[in-house]
């Protein structure tokens, strides 16, 4: 990949920051924010020389179509994925009840940049459904998840159901969680945590495209 400017270095890098708290990527609005600039053009610019150096993916139509495709190029020449990298399981479809990271789910691995994720992402889960779509987390995509109990309100989290996994947008109150969809064709997940028992799996930190 080509080497980035200074000014694509500080967006590439406010986007994996902004996947990393809030496991989705930001609006131009948010970069130009970030960035403290009014031009909106001069976002979209530095975006798109992105996806030209192999650092991104736009994806159109969709406010916040950004991926990550890889580790940042780095201008200074101090290597890139062979010298920074892990392999990570990429697990697909989760049969019920049994842990999600069991061999009979890995369907494969791939290798990422080590730094590219803060924190750390430990695996990958293949999206099926598009309960996601308006945080652009498409069906096919694969989620980078950080194994982690400890969440937040307004996160994106792997959860366990009884014998169901989901990803969605998780906000408690009290003893009542909700896991909220992006899409509004799919209605919010009430659970009543006193009743029925939820597992954490992970937070999502990142988006990528296999």
């Amino acid at each position: 990949m080509q080497p980035l400017t200074l000014r694509q270095q500080q967006i590439l890098s406010f986007i994996r920051d902004t996947l990393a708290e809030g496991g989705i990527p930001p609006t131009i609005a948010e970069i130009a924010a970030a960035m403290e600039v009014k031009s909106l053009n001069g976002i979209r610019g530095h975006l798109q020389a992105l996806a030209r150096k192999g650092a991104i993916e736009l994806l159109p139509g969709a406010s916040r179509g950004i991926r990550l495709l890889g580790a940042a190029p780095n201008d200074a020449g101090q290597g890139g994925m062979e010298n920074d990298s892990c392999q990570l399981p990429i697990v697909g479809r989760v049969a019920a009840g049994s842990p999600l990271l069991s061999e009979q789910h890995i369907e494969g691995h791939c290798w990422v940049g080590a730094s590219l994720f803060k924190p750390r992402a430990d695996y990958l889960l293949r999206v099926q459904g598009m309960s996601m779509r308006d945080a652009g987390i498409f069906d096919g995509d694969l989620l980078a998840v950080h194994r982690s109990v400890d969440v937040r309100n307004g996160q994106i989290v792997v959860a366990r159901l009884e014998s169901e996994v989901t990803v969605k947008r998780l906000r408690q109150a009290g003893h009542m969680v909700y896991l909220h969809p992006e899409n509004p064709e799919f209605e919010t997940i009430a659970v009543d945590t006193e009743q029925q028992e939820l597992c954490i799996e992970g937070v999502v930190v990142g988006v990528i495209r296999h």
